[in-house]
């Protein structure tokens, strides 16, 4: 809609003549057509020069009010996001000072209580988690809760007070970060944007605990991306159990194979090299497991009788895949459920125990072979997954490790031979 003519410096509605920024806006005064005369603060019959419009424009017309010049308000997406170092300080304050209360949110829907708290704590270490939840200091809707219970939007968990002793930052070193992702590179048997297998080697801890520095969920620290997105862990092999394990390179990932492991649609396969021959040569182990106290202190998995404290189903298929002179066996093992030391103890409960076990087998007076070498022959062998997004199916095998290959050589097994496991059913 045009006001009038064409007068000095005005194209029409919007033209940029003095005072006319806002055609019929706050500036109206005493000329007709808005704003004010085109020669004000300039001499008669001459154009006002750029400077002289600005300051014109700046003054108020009269009668005009207007209200106090604001700073420009800060946008939410130009604050600069917390470093990770930043995030542990001020976690580490609030966990110090008193209780809190967390209300778990969608993206937290479903989440195992301890990733949630590695979270949302970055400081928080694993040992340290399973201490606050193993004492029933940590509550879930005011009750006790164990660490791999899986939270529901909207519960709210109670955090402790908690002592963190202060920590040195320790700059990150490009070397060490370069050399730890040589060394992931290594041992990986597959990875896509969402996905990654590795190979652990036998005797590398997944997790941290008392004492242990070195292990695969430190390493993955130098996988962190730009956006701050770490991989993460899926599930769990014990640290002499060498072999396949996967880890999640989102979140999204992480929490679609958490529910493919805990609906059993993961198909697992491990062998193993066990005392004697089992008489039937395929079979199926159930029992319940707990765990229990060692005389050395050590805590195991034994069998145990359904109601019984701490009890849990476990069930196990294996198949004597082939002997050594009725002293030695190789066994490929398909674990339905996921017990911690589920397939050692299982193998020990039958009477055929894993060689170079050092917490279940105990068979008396029995002399490890000659070139046999005293670690634990167990083997994560085969993964076989639904890709978390709908891209068909992640199947991948790992190699033996050099202790197992040596065995299998001396023994005159062939690795490339018919696996029978591959029939026992899946649950």
């Amino acid at each position: 809609m045009r006001t009038g003519g064409k007068g000095p410096g005005s194209k029409g509605t919007g033209g940029k003549g003095p005072g006319s920024k806002r055609a019929g806006g706050a500036r109206a005064g005493a000329s007709g057509r808005g704003g004010r005369p085109p020669s004000a603060g300039a001499p008669r019959g001459k154009r006002p020069s750029h400077d002289e419009r600005r300051r014109a424009a700046a003054r108020p017309a009269e009668g005009e009010v207007r209200a106090p010049r604001l700073a420009r308000p800060i946008r939410p997406n130009e604050a600069p996001k917390p470093t990770r170092a930043e995030v542990k300080a001020e976690t580490a304050e609030v966990l110090s000072t008193g209780v809190q209360q967390l209300v778990v949110t969608p993206d937290e829907n479903e989440m195992r209580i301890d990733r949630f708290l590695e979270a949302r704590f970055p400081q928080l270490s694993f040992s340290h988690i399973q201490r606050i939840v193993r004492k029933g200091e940590l509550r879930v809707d005011g009750k006790r809760a164990d660490s791999k219970d899986r939270l529901a939007t909207g519960q709210t968990v109670r955090i402790p007070p908690l002592k963190l002793e202060k920590q040195a930052e320790r700059p990150r070193s490009a070397k060490a970060d370069a050399d730890t992702i040589g060394f992931l590179r290594s041992i990986t048997l597959y990875e896509d944007d969402d996905v990654m297998v590795l190979n652990k080697p036998a005797g590398l801890a997944v997790q941290g605990g008392s004492g242990t520095t070195r292990h695969v969920d430190k390493m993955l620290e130098a996988l962190t991306g730009k956006d701050g997105q770490k991989p993460r862990l899926v599930h769990r092999l014990d640290k002499d159990t060498a072999g396949c394990l996967v880890i999640a390179k989102s979140r999204f990932a992480a929490a679609t194979l958490a529910k493919t492991f805990r609906s059993r649609s993961a198909r697992k396969v491990y062998w193993a090299l066990v005392f004697h021959v089992p008489r039937v040569k395929q079979g199926r182990i159930s029992t319940y497991l707990a765990r229990e106290e060692a005389y050395d202190g050590d805590q195991r998995m034994a069998v145990a009788q359904h109601g019984e404290e701490g009890a849990m189903h476990a069930v196990t298929y294996y198949a004597v895949v082939e002997t050594a002179a009725q002293k030695l066996a190789w066994l490929s093992l398909k674990p339905v459920t996921g017990r911690t030391h589920q397939l050692r103890a299982h193998a020990a409960h039958i009477g055929h125990p894993i060689i170079g076990d050092p917490k279940y087998f105990d068979i008396e007076n029995w002399e490890l072979p000659g070139g046999i070498q005293n670690k634990l022959h167990l083997l994560a062998r085969r993964i076989v997954i639904p890709h978390p997004r709908g891209k068909g199916t992640i199947d991948v095998s790992a190699p033996l490790p050099p202790h197992m290959r040596q065995s299998w050589n001396l023994l005159g097994f062939e690795d490339e031979r018919y696996d029978p496991i591959v029939d026992a059913p899946d649950e």
